[in-house]
């Protein structure tokens, strides 16, 4: 009987044994292939985090990758950028690669583009933080960000696969030029050249819906890392296609904190200059190359505007602060 519970304890052993060898191997030669990949979605993450420089990032969604050419605003303002925008990212992916990016170096001017609906709740949301998982282990600060996935987050982690496997075709079409081929990356920005058909159709899917108290945390949160480093930041709301008489809550929300925290909030959603023109989308929801061009120019002649009133009201300051020194000295 004792032989029996030996030899069983044994097997066990064996088998556990085997599964962490098989885990940790085939985990580790995933990781390698993920961060040599050299194209798509994942390398852009893996840039982003760990070589850009540039003194302009815009953060966002796939609205934010599509509508902001950083080569536009390099000739106009004569700074680097980068657009570290993910397709089908929240709130949660930006507030996480803002803190690895921060504790590498600070840009001097970010954009955090925003959408209807942006605080909704939502499955899905939390569902997308998986595109975190591989920089688990590399970067403690998002733990926090990356457990809100679930409660059992931290035990999947414990596997070297779980992080990459529902990523290996990904993997591999990244390790080679076929994304290349397939998408244009200017310096993260890429550009849709089609032109929608018009359609007829009212969208009224993302207002007021439910809030999650939690998205606005970590908006919250992303506002505060940039003022306690001292960055320029600006919320936008980039052009829709419709144009709604109902206020969307995220949005207003968004705008509320931004004022609270003193930061600029500019609203293109209910700009004209788009409203209805099918030759400036994509599809309902994206600008196509022709409406990028035209919203970046908008986009930077605000934050000049913006910049030349700062620069004037410190100015100004100044003049006063002196004049009032002189007047004490003249009082001596």
């Amino acid at each position: 009987m004792g032989n029996q519970f030996s030899i069983f304890y044994l097997k066990m052993f064996t088998f556990i044994l085997v599964v962490y060898i098989a885990d940790f191997s085939v985990g580790n030669v995933l990781k390698y292939f993920y961060f040599k990949q050299n194209s798509g979605f994942q390398y852009r993450t893996t840039y982003a985090m760990q070589q850009t420089n540039a003194d302009f990032l815009i953060f966002g969604s796939s609205r934010a990758s599509h509508h902001y050419n950083p080569e536009i605003i390099e000739n106009s303002l004569n700074l680097s950028c980068y657009n570290v925008g993910r397709d089908g990212s929240y709130i949660f992916y930006h507030t996480a690669l803002l803190k690895v990016i921060l504790n590498r170096y600070l840009p001097k001017i970010i954009i955090l583009d925003l959408v209807k609906g942006e605080f909704r709740q939502e499955r899905e949301s939390y569902d997308r933080i998986s595109n975190l998982l591989p920089y688990y282990d590399s970067y403690p600060e998002i733990h926090s960000i990356i457990e809100l996935r679930n409660s059992y987050e931290k035990i999947k982690l414990c596997s070297k696969i779980y992080p990459y496997n529902s990523d290996i075709l990904s993997i591999a079409i990244g390790n080679t030029e076929f994304n290349k081929g397939r998408w244009i990356d200017i310096k993260g920005f890429s550009p849709w050249y089609k032109t929608m058909d018009c359609p007829e159709k009212i969208d009224t899917s993302f207002f007021n819906t439910k809030i999650d108290n939690v998205k606005v945390s970590q908006y919250e949160n992303f506002i505060k890392e940039c003022k306690y480093k001292g960055i320029l930041l600006y919320i936008v709301v980039s052009p829709y296609y419709l144009i709604s008489d109902i206020t969307d809550n995220s949005i207003k929300i968004s705008k509320d904190l931004a004022g609270k925290y003193n930061i600029k909030h500019f609203d293109f959603s209910q700009d004209t200059t788009f409203k209805l023109k099918c030759s400036l989308f994509g599809d309902l929801t994206h600008l196509n190359i022709e409406g990028t061009r035209i919203f970046t120019q908008k986009v930077i002649e605000k934050i000049i505007k913006d910049n030349q009133l700062n620069m004037q009201y410190t100015k100004n300051k100044r003049e006063g602060v002196i004049s009032a020194i002189s007047s004490l000295d003249g009082m001596h």
